[in-house]
């Protein structure tokens, strides 16, 4: 099964034409490599979830957000890349979590995208990673994931 048709199954459906937010583009190839900019949880150019973790979003609805942020990544890779299949491996995954007071689990919230990326590519997905916590985000959007990527030749 390839990774598109894992992401149906899955029950969600691969991002096609990400426009960026600023002046930059969506992802970038270097030799082999791939970096996503930064993704938020956006549907359709809208955000589906907005506000800290903590306070206004529950531990839940963070992961959700993270996936839905891993999700779009994933579009772009696919935009950039030609293509899913030419995922070799995700090198790093780094994710900034709006945080309100107290808020400490920023691991676990983004458990969302990473679970996420490990049911659509099984080992290859298991990454280095950060999980920052932060005052605040674009859009007051709770959670901002980007990726590096090794793409097969």
């Amino acid at each position: 099964m390839t990774a598109e048709e894992k992401i149906r199954e899955l029950g969600y459906e691969l991002p096609a034409g990400i426009r960026p937010q600023g002046a930059y583009t969506p992802g970038v190839i270097c030799g082999n490599i791939l970096y996503t900019a930064g993704q938020t949880p956006r549907k359709d150019g809208v955000l589906q979830y907005t506000g800290k973790a903590g306070t206004d979003l529950t531990l839940e609805e963070t992961q959700a957000a993270a996936r839905l942020c891993a999700l779009n990544c994933l579009g772009i890779i696919h935009s950039v890349a030609g293509s899913l299949e030419r995922v070799k491996k995700i090198v790093k995954v780094t994710g900034f979590i709006a945080s309100g007071e107290g808020f400490t689990a920023q691991p676990k919230a983004l458990d969302g995208a990473s679970l996420f990326l490990k049911e659509v590519f099984g080992d290859k997905a298991v990454a280095a990673r950060s999980a920052v916590g932060v005052y605040a985000l674009p859009g007051n959007a709770p959670v901002e994931v980007e990726m590096i990527v090794e793409l097969e030749d």
